[in-house]
C-alpha cells in the first residue's frame, strides 16, 4: 500500500510540467550616438548657412542658368556661386574685365554685365607680350572698348628671359594712351630659367622706368598673389598692384589691393569664351584718379 501511494506521487510529479522561470528582460540602455547627437546638427546647421550666405547666388544658378543664353558658361555650380556672391558682396565697389586673343571676336556692343547682372566699367586690354609679340585683336579691342565707354587700360605680358628694354619698346611702340586711359601694367608672372629673381627684378625696374618716362605716368604691376608676396612685394610697393587669386575661399579683396582678379571663368554677352573678372578697391571716382 505504500509503495503504491509512493509510485502514485512519484507519477504525479513526473506528468506535472515544471514552470520555466522567465526572466525580466533589462530595457537596453540608450547608446551616446555621435553622429546623430552631434554630427547631424552641425551639419544641419552648416547646410543652412551655407544656403543663407549663398542665397543670391542659388537664385542665379537656379533661374539665370536654364535660360537659354550661350553668353552664360556653365563651368561648375560652385564656380558660378563664388562669382555671384564676391560681386554681390562687393557691390560698392566697381567691376572689369580683361581681354586678349584668347576672347576670340568681341561684340563690343553686347558687353555691358558681368553674369548678366553686375555692370562693367573698365577694361583691361592685352597689347604686347614680350620683345616682338603684339595681341593680334589689341587694336580691335582698344579701339572698341573705348568706344562704348569703358575706361581702358593696355597690359604687357612680361618674359622674364627676354630683354627687359626691347619689350619696353615693343609695348610703347604699340600702344598709343589717351586722356582718361588707365596707366600702363606689367604682367609678370613667371619665375626666369636663365637669370636670377635678382637680375629679374633690375630687368622689371628697367621696364617701369622707361614706360613710365615715357607716358608720364606710373605702371601697374600685375601677379599672382604668391608670386607678388613672395618676389615683389618688398621691392615694388610703390607701385599700384593688381592681384590674381582665385582660391574658392577668399571673398574679400584685400586692402592692399587696389585690383582683384577673382577668376577667370566669369560670363559677358558678347564674348564667348570664359573671361577674367576684376574689382577696383574703391569706386569710380577713386578709379578715375588714376588715369591719365
Amino acid at each position: 500500500m505504500a509503495s503504491g501511494r509512493s509510485e502514485l506521487i512519484r507519477l504525479q510529479r513526473k506528468s506535472t510540467p515544471k514552470r520555466k522561470l522567465i526572466k525580466k528582460r533589462k530595457s537596453p540602455k540608450k547608446k551616446f550616438s555621435f553622429k546623430k547627437h552631434i554630427l547631424f546638427p552641425i551639419v544641419l546647421i552648416a547646410f543652412l548657412f551655407g544656403v543663407w550666405h549663398y542665397r543670391y547666388a542659388l537664385y542665379y544658378v537656379a533661374f539665370q542658368r536654364i535660360e537659354k543664353n550661350e553668353a552664360i558658361k556653365v563651368s561648375s555650380i560652385t564656380t558660378q556661386l563664388r562669382i555671384f556672391d564676391v560681386l554681390q558682396h562687393h557691390q560698392q565697389k566697381i567691376f572689369g574685365i580683361d581681354v586678349s586673343h584668347y576672347q576670340g571676336k568681341i561684340n563690343w556692343d553686347e558687353v555691358t554685365k558681368v553674369q548678366d547682372s553686375f555692370p562693367i566699367s573698365f577694361v583691361f586690354v592685352r597689347a604686347t607680350a614680350g620683345s616682338v609679340k603684339q595681341d593680334r585683336k589689341f587694336k580691335t579691342n582698344w579701339k572698341k572698348s573705348k568706344q562704348n565707354g569703358f575706361i581702358r587700360g593696355a597690359y604687357h605680358y612680361y618674359r622674364p628671359n627676354e630683354n627687359s628694354i626691347l619689350q619696353a619698346n615693343n609695348f610703347i611702340n604699340t600702344v598709343k594712351l589717351q586722356k582718361g586711359d588707365l596707366p600702363p601694367v606689367l604682367d609678370i608672372e613667371d619665375v626666369p630659367r636663365i637669370q636670377s629673381i635678382a637680375n629679374l627684378k633690375i630687368g622689371l625696374r628697367k621696364w617701369l622706368n622707361k614706360v613710365e618716362k615715357h607716358y608720364g605716368v606710373k605702371p601697374i604691376i600685375y601677379s599672382g598673389e604668391s608670386f607678388y608676396n613672395d618676389h615683389l612685394y618688398k621691392d615694388f610697393s610703390d607701385y599700384t598692384c593688381w592681384v590674381a587669386n582665385y582660391n574658392f575661399y577668399v571673398e574679400n579683396i584685400d586692402k592692399d589691393w587696389s585690383f582683384w582678379q577673382f577668376t577667370d571663368k566669369g560670363s559677358v554677352r558678347g564674348i564667348k569664351e570664359f573671361v577674367d573678372v576684376n574689382i577696383y578697391n574703391g569706386d569710380k571716382e577713386e578709379l578715375l584718379r588714376l588715369v591719365k
